[in-house]
Order: structure tokens, then C-alpha cells, then sequence
């Protein structure tokens, strides 16, 4: 079944749904440093990607580049069948593929800064848990109803402490192309994203981690719990509804 084709007056408004929920991410991952140095920049550039160039692959090792449009083509598939799957649906068809994408361990444990170490194992396992869902959830309840956006790979550049920044770009039909940079580490599992950025800078959005960390601080890990908890509940809502 094919969707009714945007208009110009509806473009805006679904540009940044779909951004949205990419950007959520900016707010819940940690800083390692400057993203990318001026000589690194210069480099690639010049078209030699050194952070990748220079290090030996195994064979069968997907390469950043690899994952980034591996987890794309994800999301085109899930908005393309959006209409016959549910809100559960596409969390179920999302999970695995974002497992295999980011580092969500890692992420979570960095989402409350300096109040993880407070944390009892107990309450790390949940927060881990209850991050991954809502990570999860955001993206099944934005990237929806497919109307022609694509995602295009321009390259990648060598970033802060061994890690890697994809560079790549949304298109959205009668829209202004929008910027999205990935930035991943290599784990025991391979390449993982731990950060998302907005044309190369940090967004607003980064404010909800310094929430999360004086909400943890303030209010108890039950609080912060159950607003995550209200929050995967109205991305449901939300999706129904729609």
C-alpha cells in the first residue's frame, strides 16, 4: 500500500520526526574528547580515512561504514512496512538490529554521567534494560510511513581515542538534506555507534543527559525509572494513534 505523498507544507514537520528520534541519542552518550582533530579533518578530506586505512580488518568484520548503512537500510525497511506493523512490531523487528549496531551497554552506563557508580549491579541491569527500550521505542515510534527519504553515506574521519565518525546525509523529498554523523568504537563484537550528531555539532538534546544525571540525583532511580517507563508508554500511545 502506498502512503498519500507529502506535501510541501507537511515536509518540515516530518523532517524533524524523523530526526528526532536520531538525535535523542546525542543527549544519552558519552564525550570522549573532541570529535575530530583539524589535521584528521584534513586528512580526510584528502580522501585517506586514516583511523580506518591504517588498521587491519579481519576478513569478515563489518567496517563502520558497514554498520551505519547496515542499520539504515533497517530503517528504510521499517518505514516501508509501517503501515502493516504495529507499534510492538517494529520494536520487535528494531531490537536486534540495534544490538547490532550501537553499544547500548556502554551508552547506558554514561546516560546518568557520574550516578552510575551510585548504582547497585541490580539497578544497572535495569537501567540498562529500560535505556535499550526506550532507545529502541523512539526510533519505532518516528521512523515511520515511508515517502522517499533515503540515507546517504559521504565518508568517515578519524575521531578522539581510536574511534571513528561516519558521515552521512538524510534526504527528504521537498526538504532541506539534513547532516547526520555516527560516531562508533570497536568492541570484542566489532564496530559499535556511541554517538549521534547534528551537522557535526553536539544538539540541544544533549541537555537530557545532565536530566537524567540530576534526576537520578534529585528524585531516586524509582523516579527516573518510571518516567522512562511514561515516556516508551506515550511513544506507544503516539504510534496507535497515528
Amino acid at each position: 500500500m502506498t502512503p498519500d505523498h507529502p506535501t510541501r507544507s507537511d515536509a518540515p514537520s516530518r523532517l524533524a520526526r524523523l530526526v528526532r528520534a536520531a538525535f535523542w541519542l546525542v543527549a544519552t552518550c558519552v564525550v570522549l574528547g573532541p570529535a575530530v582533530s583539524p589535521a584528521a579533518r584534513s586528512e580526510a578530506a584528502a580522501g585517506t580515512p586514516a583511523a580506518v586505512a591504517s588498521a587491519p580488518t579481519a576478513a569478515a568484520e563489518p567496517t563502520p561504514n558497514d554498520v551505519v548503512e547496515t542499520f539504515h537500510a533497517a530503517l528504510i525497511e521499517m518505514m516501508k512496512g509501517s503501515d502493516e506493523l504495529s507499534f510492538d512490531e517494529r520494536v520487535e523487528y528494531l531490537t536486534p538490529r540495534m544490538d547490532a549496531a550501537f553499544d547500548l551497554d556502554f551508552m547506558s552506563s554514561k546516560s546518568v554521567g557520574r550516578q552510575w557508580k551510585q548504582l547497585s549491579s541490580e539497578q544497572q541491569r535495569a537501567w540498562r534494560e529500560k535505556f535499550g527500550q526506550l532507545t529502541v521505542s523512539n526510533y519505532a515510534g518516528r521512523f515511520v510511513g515511508y515517502q522517499g527519504e533515503a540515507f546517504e553515506t559521504l565518508g568517515n574521519e578519524p575521531a578522539a581515542r581510536d574511534t571513528v565518525m561516519v558521515l552521512t546525509r538524510v534526504t527528504v523529498p521537498g526538504d532541506e538534506d539534513v547532516d547526520l554523523n555516527y560516531r562508533l568504537r570497536e568492541t570484542r563484537e566489532g564496530w559499535r555507534i556511541i554517538d549521534v550528531y547534528l551537522k557535526g555539532t553536539v544538539s540541544e538534546l544533549a541537555l537530557r543527559r545532565s536530566e537524567y544525571s540530576s534526576t537520578l540525583k534529585r528524585d531516586g532511580f524509582e523516579k527516573l525509572a518510571t518516567a522512562i517507563d511514561k515516556k516508551i508508554a506515550e511513544l506507544r500511545e503516539d504510534a496507535n494513534d497515528g
